[in-house]
């Protein structure tokens, strides 16, 4: 008994050894893609540090507590990106990436939070490839049915596509925070160019509210 009490006053011992000569650091994810505590911290594929705790908060982010090695601390700066990954040399395994960009910046403190980010996973990348699909669609059909535009509240075109942008929505709905930074930025701003396009081709006509319903989808894909 007193040989195991012994033992734990040990690890305990190397641990707060590590917190003194380390630096310590909380980084916010909104996803974790399943990094678990005891994970490495990677710096150009050196392994300078440890996941020492993973907190899930009532704001519904999570705060993942880092220690990276003394001698590796300057690999820690405003400039730096903490990036979950795979790691390199563990099989199925996750880790913490750190880089810089640029190089330099000045160095964290210990105790600072810091913003990190996750690398798209396969379905993210396939959602992006979706995205792309449903934009070109909705450029085809804009240009399609603007030939036509005495029917295009009543035609197929028209209907069709509404129910692409009913389906961005729900796509986005269903997105992280940085999915729906990108297609806010890159996909929102073509789609509503064409749209404008159309509005002007049915104001000259003096038919301009018949793109309402549009507008409307589009106004629910920003408020998100």
């Amino acid at each position: 008994m007193v040989k195991k009490i012994s033992m734990l006053l040990l690890v305990a011992l190397i641990f707060l050894g590590c917190k003194e000569t380390g630096l310590n650091l909380k980084v916010r994810y909104d996803q974790i893609q399943g990094l678990n505590e005891g994970d490495r911290v990677i710096f150009e594929q050196n392994h300078v540090g440890q996941v020492a705790g993973i907190f899930y908060s009532e704001e519904g982010y999570y705060l993942v507590d880092v220690v990276i090695r003394k001698d590796f601390a300057n690999a820690a700066t405003d400039h730096s990106k903490f990036l979950i990954t795979w790691d390199p040399e563990k099989e199925g395994k996750k880790a913490i990436e750190i880089t810089q960009s640029p190089r330099g910046g000045t160095l964290l403190t210990d105790g600072a939070t810091v913003i990190g980010t996750a690398k798209a996973s396969p379905r993210s990348n396939q959602l992006w490839g979706d995205f792309g699909k449903t934009l070109d669609d909705l450029r085809k059909q804009l240009e399609e049915f603007a030939d036509d535009l005495r029917k295009i509240p009543e035609s197929e075109e028209f209907k069709k596509l509404q129910k692409e942008l009913e389906r961005l929505l729900e796509e986005m709905k269903k997105s992280g925070d940085a999915a729906r930074e990108k297609i806010e930025k890159e996909v929102l701003p073509r789609i509503k160019r064409e749209m404008e396009k159309l509005k002007e081709r049915l104001r000259r006509l003096g038919r301009e509210d018949e793109v309402k319903p549009l507008e409307v989808q589009m106004e629910k894909l920003r408020k998100l």
